[in-house]
């Protein structure tokens, strides 16, 4: 796989610092049970890497330090982690708000049958990946057979109340490019999903989050590869939104990785590009930020690390964790 960190590296990017945190963002490990062309973790199910249990019994602790209102579970497949169902339950049991990014296919896989009942009796909030509402785009972005199986867990999670409209339970959609463009208007594209999913399958959700691929792992590799890495940096650069620095997820979110070191966001985790050496570190006497030292300081006023793929996140009508940022140009 080609590296895109050497590419990313010098960067015009402007300067950001950190906001009072909000939510932690933790990666449970990279195991997954698909294979995602657009995937920027390059999880899969040949992935070993999972946190340990004394990492994880860190995160209830940070949250309580912390004041944290968010907890935001990623992977590779968070749910395969032998330690996700006990870590929601403790979340919950102290208010915290639970998202779970899930896939909608590990409803299905071994040991998971009972997966969505429990998600809905913890009232988590399921962020679900489907890049397109056509078996033909999403069969060939994620594997065949992986659209079917997306709708059928999607009126799973429906006919226990999510997506339903006072039930109290959040069900948000993801959509991806296909490849080397920006994401079309946010709202235009929603409206496309609802109708589409209510009409040929009785579907129906709360928001859909329009998503700009990253230019890193899986998916910038293969930008590389087919000589369109320069291309859609240029795309991103040229669609630059200044305002939407304002509201970027680094501001208010740490992601912390599978060993318990943080990044101030997910994608700065998976090219490695560490929390810069702050003051939480040298107080502790560590060389990297880890999920222990927010037991005891804060992150906020730090500097913010950027690189050239944080174009991704200002570009058009921005893009983060949470869907689109404002009401910039898109493509």
């Amino acid at each position: 796989m080609h590296a895109t960190l050497p590419l990313l590296q010098t960067t015009e990017f402007p300067a950001l610092r950190r906001h009072q945190l909000t939510t932690l963002q933790v990666n449970l490990g990279y195991r997954c049970n698909q294979s995602c062309v657009h995937c920027h973790v390059n999880a899969g199910p040949n992935r070993t890497e999972m946190m340990d249990g004394e990492t994880l019994a860190l995160i209830s602790a940070v949250l309580k330090a912390q004041g944290i209102s968010v907890l935001d579970l990623t992977g590779g497949a968070p749910e395969l982690h032998e330690g996700f169902r006990s870590l929601v339950r403790e979340a919950r049991s102290l208010g915290v708000k639970v998202i779970d990014r899930c896939n909608l296919t590990i409803l299905f896989e071994p040991g998971q049958e009972k997966l969505a009942e429990f998600l809905a009796g913890q009232q988590v909030e399921i962020v679900a990946s489907l890049p397109c509402y056509s078996l033909e785009n999403v069969d060939k972005q994620r594997g065949k057979g992986v659209f079917d199986k997306s709708i059928t867990a999607l009126q799973k999670l429906n006919s226990l109340g999510y997506g339903q409209q006072g039930s109290g339970l959040t069900l948000n959609l993801v959509y991806n490019p296909q490849g080397a463009s920006l994401p079309p208007n946010q709202a235009v594209l929603q409206a496309d999903y609802k109708r589409e999913l209510f009409e040929h399958f009785g579907v129906v959700f709360n928001e859909l989050f329009a998503l700009a691929n990253m230019p890193i792992q899986r998916f910038g590799s293969t930008l590389i590869s087919k000589g369109q890495f320069n291309g859609y940096m240029r795309l991103l650069k040229e669609n630059f939104a200044a305002a939407n620095l304002a509201k970027v997820m680094c501001r208010s979110l740490v992601s912390v990785d599978w060993q318990g070191y943080l990044y101030d966001c997910d994608f700065n985790q998976q090219l490695g590009l560490a929390l810069p050496n702050t003051r939480m570190a040298k107080g502790m006497g560590m060389g990297r930020p880890h999920l222990r030292g927010l037991l005891t300081t804060d992150l906020a006023d730090l500097p913010i690390r950027v690189a050239d793929h944080c174009y991704g996140c200002t570009a058009g009508q921005g893009s983060s964790c949470g869907g689109s940022l404002g009401e910039g140009a898109s493509a």
